[in-house]
């Protein structure tokens, strides 16, 4: 005789309903938090926050003129903040489906953990109709 064969078959689905599936259920949840967070590469986008927007780089006058000198200045400044602001709305886009992607997780593993004895409650109230 197998393994399977000899024990319980209530002790096998306990083992699958509340070791087994939630071990799966987190890998998941894991794995989309995780792709959340490159999906919108939050990282990079902290590592690179005050770049300049595309890689709009104006370059210096070779000869000292104060005019394309600050004219140069104020454009890559313009353009690293125009970068930073676009990426400080990724980060928080990124940051709210992070929210929703863990929130969502969390419900379905306690759904999960809690489905027998909502099944439970709603036989013995069927039964007591």
């Amino acid at each position: 005789m197998e393994k399977s064969e000899k024990e319980n078959i209530i002790i096998m689905w306990f083992l699958w309903q509340f070791y087994e599936m939630p071990k799966f259920l987190f890998s998941v949840w894991r794995g989309y938090i995780l792709f959340i967070l490159y999906y919108f590469s939050v990282p990079l986008l902290l590592r690179t926050l005050f770049s300049p927007w595309r890689r709009y780089n104006w370059i210096y006058p070779k000869v000292f003129d104060i005019k394309e000198f600050f004219n140069t200045f104020i454009s890559n400044i313009f353009s690293r903040i125009l970068g930073a602001l676009c990426r400080i709305v990724l980060i928080m886009v990124g940051f709210v489906a992070q929210i929703f992607i863990f929130i969502t997780g969390a419900a379905v593993i306690l759904l999960w953990l809690l489905i027998p004895f909502i099944v439970a409650v709603c036989i013995f109230f069927f039964l007591t109709l």
